[in-house]
């Protein structure tokens, strides 16, 4: 990948915008019959685009990009690029507490504040238990959330296998991250703009919250109110993601690696690039999962997890060469 300045900008400010109206214009055309224009003249195709292929590939957008960030805050949190939303079980919080509203019958309740009180939550389990009565360290963390992640997977199992037959295979495909039946809300692109609006506008705090806490605190930075405007923001995109397309898993964990690595550290420029590459990505992987095996189609988080397992299982074993 070009490392010089000027070619991280290219990359930055127009390959990776381009690549978003490529992806929405494969996910509108691409489908089991074959390619057809969105343009098309023919009124049964375009009523297919025009409410279903293109408002799914918004949604998959949407959610990969919100994913992705989320990941870019929890590696900032941890300095560990294994961190993710999927891995320390914030997903599976989310999922949880929504899961519970629904089979309680909380429909008063919206499913984004569900997911947001299990993503919340999960993320509070997971530090306090981390540090404990000493200095928590990232692998503690990690090893946390894995087992609250564990501990979440449980509990979904329970009300599955408590739920009606009738709704357990829908059920079971939005657990592993499905877009079939995802719509559009008028409020996700502007929730979406402002997220990163706000963090772009904490970029220069992320950059130095990424050095560590004490360096951090050195610099000026109040590091516990940075600390828990993280766990909030994360939290929130997360649960945001998680109303909409259920547990889709190693988003958060690829795409703000591979952006580090193209484009750097500095969060000004991070940030918006694995937004637009995360939800370009999700684009194109849910592309492939509604069309390798049409006209039968497979969870989005099936494929995330095929291309995430094994670069996780890479970077780990990276990791621990290099200590």
């Amino acid at each position: 990948m070009p490392g010089t300045p000027a070619a991280r900008l290219i990359v930055l400010w127009i390959l990776l915008p381009a690549l978003v109206p490529v992806s929405l214009l494969l996910a509108s055309s691409w489908g089991s019959g074959g390619w057809v224009w969105p343009w098309t003249d023919d009124p049964a195709m375009s009523r297919v685009i025009a409410e279903l292929r293109f408002p799914r590939a918004i949604a998959a957008f949407i959610t990969g990009a919100l994913l992705a960030m989320a990941g870019c805050l929890m590696q900032v949190l941890l300095r560990n690029p294994l961190a993710d939303p999927y891995i320390l079980g914030l997903s599976g919080g989310a999922a949880a507490f929504a899961l519970l509203g629904m089979a309680a019958g909380l429909t008063f309740l919206p499913v984004p504040l569900l997911a947001f009180g299990g993503a919340l939550l999960t993320m509070v389990l997971v530090f306090v238990l981390a540090r404990g009565r000493g200095p928590w360290s990232t692998t503690r963390v990690l090893l946390t959330g894995v087992v609250v992640a564990a501990g979440w997977g449980a509990i979904i199992s329970l009300i599955l296998a408590m739920g009606p037959d009738a709704s357990l295979r829908s059920m079971l495909y939005w657990l592993m991250g499905d877009l079939s039946y995802a719509g559009l809300s008028a409020w996700w692109l502007p929730a979406l703009a402002a997220g990163l609006g706000l963090l772009w506008f904490r970029a220069r705090s992320l950059n130095v919250m990424a050095g560590g806490e004490m360096q951090a605190a050195l610099l000026g930075e109040a590091t516990r109110v940075r600390f828990w405007e993280i766990y909030v923001i994360a939290s929130l995109l997360t649960a945001l993601a998680v109303s909409i397309a259920g547990a889709v898993g190693f988003v958060g964990l690829i795409v703000p690696h591979l952006m580090r690595l193209v484009i750097g550290a500095d969060h000004r420029r991070l940030l918006p690039a694995a937004a637009l590459f995360g939800g370009s990505f999700l684009v194109l992987a849910d592309t492939a999962a509604r069309t390798l095996i049409a006209p039968r189609q497979l969870p989005v988080g099936v494929l995330t997890a095929l291309i995430g397992v094994p670069l996780f299982l890479l970077l780990l074993y990276r990791a621990s060469r290099i200590r």
